[in-house]
């Protein structure tokens, strides 16, 4: 396990060091967002712990740079707990939240709760095709008629568990469940934000998402 920490404040980033190592794990250090692009560029990374405020560049317009080349599952770190703020990170990529004062025992729990979700759900080179979509797990593509759509990680994986439950009603807090993890700590906006980002994604596609007023989602087609 290897975990870039990204913080202005050092003595943060020597208490988070000092819990990965004590897992077993390996940690590199960035005290902003600038510095942590560079580092992403260039190693390989199971996780980022991304303070929001920072000098030169802000961990938002960080997280939204490296979006750009790499799927790491990043985790938030902020001071202000606003909804807005959660959501806008949930919006450009980032996997999950923590409010400071944070326990370091709940980071390390995020952690491994964000790399189990991030490794590939399944391995059986499925693909499934509805009309103009077309969506390789194996691969972890998806097509609208023929052109690479561009997912975050997260508005992919509540497209697969869409399609794996093809028919099936779930509610918004099954979603929450299934998708984000028992242990986010998020609510029903949480889940409509993405369901509207990734209808946007899936154009005329967006038809196979129903919505179940009152209830959540349904894909059918």
């Amino acid at each position: 396990m290897r975990i870039l920490i990204v913080d202005d404040e050092e003595m943060i980033r020597l208490v988070l060091r000092e819990y990965v190592e004590f897992e077993g794990g390996e940690a590199d250090e960035a005290q902003d967002g600038m510095e942590a692009v560079l580092l992403c560029r260039t190693n390989t990374y199971d996780a980022i712990l991304m303070d929001i405020m920072m000098p030169r560049l802000d961990g938002f317009s960080a997280v939204k740079e490296i979006r750009k080349f790499s799927e790491v599952p990043v985790i938030m770190l902020s001071a202000r707990g606003e909804e807005y703020d959660k959501l806008f990170g949930f919006e450009i990529g980032s996997d999950d939240y923590v409010t400071k004062p944070f326990s370091p025992k709940e980071v390390m729990a995020r952690i491994h709760a964000v790399i189990r979700r991030g490794k590939p759900k399944n391995e059986s080179g499925e693909l499934y095709e509805f009309e103009g979509l077309k969506i390789d797990v194996t691969g972890r593509n998806v097509y609208v008629d023929g052109v690479k759509a561009e997912l975050t990680p997260k508005e992919y994986e509540l497209l697969f568990y869409f399609v794996q439950n093809t028919g099936v009603a779930l509610t918004r807090e099954r979603l929450l469940s299934k998708v984000w993890g028992y242990d986010f700590y998020g609510d029903d906006r949480t889940v409509d934000t993405h369901v509207k980002m990734l209808r946007g994604n899936l154009k005329e596609y967006r038809k196979f998402i129903v919505t179940l007023r009152g209830l959540g989602y349904k894909f059918e087609a």
